[in-house]
């Protein structure tokens, strides 16, 4: 199976938390992928939280292919948010951008983000 791990799927790996642990069990057995815009969301929380980000960059980019926004991604990932906006408030563009790459690599998104609860996509970890 294809997944893509979203931020909050990586922060809660190097956490080592119990969703963290779902997290390295679907990286074992899985195709996995990582959003661009989703790496860059890792890198910055852990900055702001005073950790060393070399060290979780290189494990993100030995364990996933990263896919990278281009111009048509970014048309429909901005497409799908105007189209979604309406029935699911609290849902931001990377989000649309992260559910508009699974839908066209046909791969689940590994998150604990609750508002992708109603999407046939998601694998929820909490």
């Amino acid at each position: 199976m294809k997944i893509i791990l979203d931020a909050y799927a990586w922060i809660e790996y190097f956490r080592a938390s119990d969703e963290g642990e779902k997290v390295k069990k679907l990286l074992e057995n899985n195709e996995s992928y990582t959003l661009s815009v989703n790496l860059a969301e890792v890198i910055s929380k852990i900055k702001r939280i005073g950790g060393d980000v070399e060290g979780p960059y290189k494990v993100i980019i030995a364990n996933s292919k990263i896919l990278e926004l281009n111009s048509s991604m970014a048309r429909e990932g901005g497409l799908l948010h105007a189209e979604i906006y309406n029935k699911v408030k609290d849902m931001g563009i990377a989000d649309c951008l992260l559910l508009q790459a699974a839908r066209s690599i046909n791969a689940k998104i590994v998150t604990g983000d609750r508002h992708f609860k109603e999407f046939r996509e998601a694998i929820l970890i909490r």
